[in-house]
């Protein structure tokens, strides 16, 4: 049976006043009243998201149609599914600046989670290179987890990513939904971004059957703090990022080597699994809860 597996939330030191001492960033999800671009809410989707299927889907997904049975047939492909807000002067930073930080923290989601080499399990170098330099705890953090990845350095936390000998691509689509806002920060001269976005990635094993397809799901949660470089230490046409987290369903609980491990049909269940199924569907909630690590059965994938 599929799985899920939740990650704490990973918070990193916000950047320093050229004066004073850094400070923590935490999420602070904004009001849920925005609509998605085709109309629909962005929480509490049970309108599109449950439903009826078309009676092809009981077959479940293929090579050709590796989205049948899902919900995420009816969603963007790929970053046409990062839509931004418009940009407006806020938190005494310009109309200019918070264009750009938008602008940054889609591309860095896009190479996190849709870069073909990212996916295939190759550094993350694009998205690595829009990551504010200065910022070397974070950095550190990474490169320890793609050079020696495990259970406390996992760059699953972070980057979407499966092992190339294992499975490959069953096309060219991830599809994408989700949602980003902005708001003042807390700290004069600064804006926190806020993005919330699920992403499912559909593989073929690399060897043999090719003809099945499985579906591993990955919602992240991404705050990004931008700043006024006159005040702080900063580098522009980067990014800080102040939090994050990632549920990922139908991965493997039990194997931290840096990749996504799906299950595919008529794979033993895995044993640590328990406590009620999960619906990696589900948007209804506000983000992703600091929870502690948890292995659960999927409902679906």
């Amino acid at each position: 049976m599929p799985r899920t597996r939740s990650r704490r939330v990973a918070v990193n030191t916000v950047c320093a006043l050229l004066a004073a001492a850094a400070a923590t960033v935490a999420l602070r999800p904004s009001l849920l009243t925005d609509r998605l671009p085709d109309g629909l809410p962005f929480f509490g989707t049970q309108a599109v998201d449950t439903l009826p299927l078309p009676a092809a889907s009981e077959r479940g997904p293929s090579p050709a149609a590796p989205f049948r049975g899902s919900p995420a047939l009816r969603w963007a492909d790929g970053a046409a599914g990062i839509v931004l807000p418009e940009a407006r002067a806020t938190g005494g930073l310009s109309k200019a600046r918070v264009e750009g930080a938008l602008r940054d923290t889609r591309d860095f989601l896009i190479a996190a989670n849709l870069d073909p080499a990212t996916l295939r399990g190759e550094r993350p170098q694009a998205a690595l290179d829009l990551i504010d330099p200065t910022d070397r705890t974070l950095l550190d953090r990474l490169e320890t987890s793609l050079a020696k990845p495990s259970e406390k350095h996992d760059p699953l936390m972070m980057f979407s990513r499966f092992d190339p000998a294992e499975v490959v691509p069953a096309g060219p689509v991830v599809k994408t939904r989700g949602r980003t806002t902005f708001e003042a920060g807390e700290r004069d001269g600064s804006v926190q971004i806020h993005a919330d976005y699920t992403f499912v990635l559909p593989v073929a094993r690399a060897r043999v059957d090719a003809g099945q397809v499985a579906r591993t799901i990955v919602r992240r949660v991404l705050t990004v703090e931008v700043s006024d470089p006159a005040t702080y230490e900063v580098t522009p046409g980067k990014i800080w990022i102040a939090e994050y987290r990632a549920h990922v369903y139908n991965s493997s609980c039990t194997v931290f080597d840096g990749y996504l491990h799906p299950s595919f049909p008529g794979d033993a269940p895995e044993s640590d699994a328990s406590g009620p199924s999960q619906d990696p569907y589900d948007r209804s909630t506000a983000g992703i809860a600091p929870e502690p690590d948890e292995c659960a059965p999927v409902s679906r994938t």
